[in-house]
C-alpha cells in the first residue's frame, strides 16, 4: 500500500473495500507526523541563527525517518492484522473439540489485532517529545508544519488506539484486557495532555482545537 501513489490510496480507502481502514489511516497520519518533524529539523540544520539547537536538530533525523518508515509499514500490516482472527472463523465447528479450538483462534487472532495498532499508536506517541522541540527550537518560518505533525502525531495515537479498544471488548482474557486497557487509557491521557502543552507552548489556544 505504501507504494500506491496518493490518489489511488485515497480512492482505495474510499472503495467498498474493508482496508485499509481507520486503522491504516492512523498509521500513515503518523508517518507523515514523523516526516514534518524531520523536515523541520532539516530546515533547521546549517542556520546561523539556530547554530545553539542544531546538534538537537541533528539528533531527530535518524529517530524520525526510522518511525516514519516503519509506521509506512504498519499501513499494510495493520489491514492486515485481522486475518487471523478472519482464518479461525472458517474452522471447523462440528465437535466440542472442533468448537474449542476454533474459539481458542479466535481469541488468539484477537490478541495479534489488538498488537499491531497498539504499536502504532506507541510509535506515533514517540514522535511528540521531537515534534515540540521543533516548535520550541526549530526554524520558526516553518513552525506551523511542526505544529501539524504535533497533532497528527497525537491523531494518529488516538485513532490506532480505538481499533484497540474495540478488538478488546471481544477478548475474554481478562488479564490481558485489563491490562492493555490501562495501557491504553495511559498513552491516551499522555498524547491529549503532550499535544495540549505543545500547542500552549507555541500560544495556540486549546479551543482552536477542541
Amino acid at each position: 500500500m505504501k507504494n500506491m501513489t496518493v490518489q489511488e490510496f485515497a480512492m482505495q480507502t474510499a472503495s467498498n473495500e474493508p482496508v485499509p481502514g481507520g486503522g491504516s489511516i492512523s498509521a500513515l497520519a503518523g508517518s507523515l507526523a514523523a516526516a514534518l518533524t524531520e523536515m523541520v529539523a532539516g530546515l533547521t540544520i546549517g542556520k546561523k541563527k539556530y547554530a545553539e539547537v542544531e546538534e538537537e536538530m541533528k539528533a531527530a533525523i535518524e529517530p524520525m525517518h526510522a518511525i516514519c518508515e516503519h509506521l509506512l509499514d504498519d499501513i499494510k500490516r495493520d489491514s492486515e492484522s485481522f486475518d487471523l482472527y478472519m482464518q479461525a472463523l472458517t474452522l471447523p465447528k462440528e465437535t466440542e473439540e472442533e468448537k474449542a479450538a476454533r474459539q481458542e483462534a479466535m481469541q488468539n487472532g484477537l490478541k495479534a489485532a489488538v498488537a499491531v495498532p497498539l504499536s502504532v499508536a506507541k510509535r506515533a506517541y514517540e514522535i511528540m517529545p521531537y515534534a515540540e522541540v521543533m516548535v520550541t527550537k526549530g526554524n520558526k518560518t516553518a513552525v506551523t508544519d511542526a505544529l501539524v505533525a504535533t497533532m497528527m502525531a497525537r491523531t494518529a495515537v488516538l485513532g490506532a488506539l480505538f481499533n484497540v479498544k474495540i478488538n478488546l471488548e471481544s477478548i475474554k482474557d481478562e488479564a490481558f484486557v485489563a491490562e492493555t486497557t490501562k495501557e491504553v487509557e495511559v498513552l491516551e491521557k499522555k498524547a491529549i495532555e503532550h499535544e495540549q502543552k505543545i500547542l500552549a507552548k507555541a500560544g495556540v489556544s486549546k479551543s482552536v482545537v477542541e
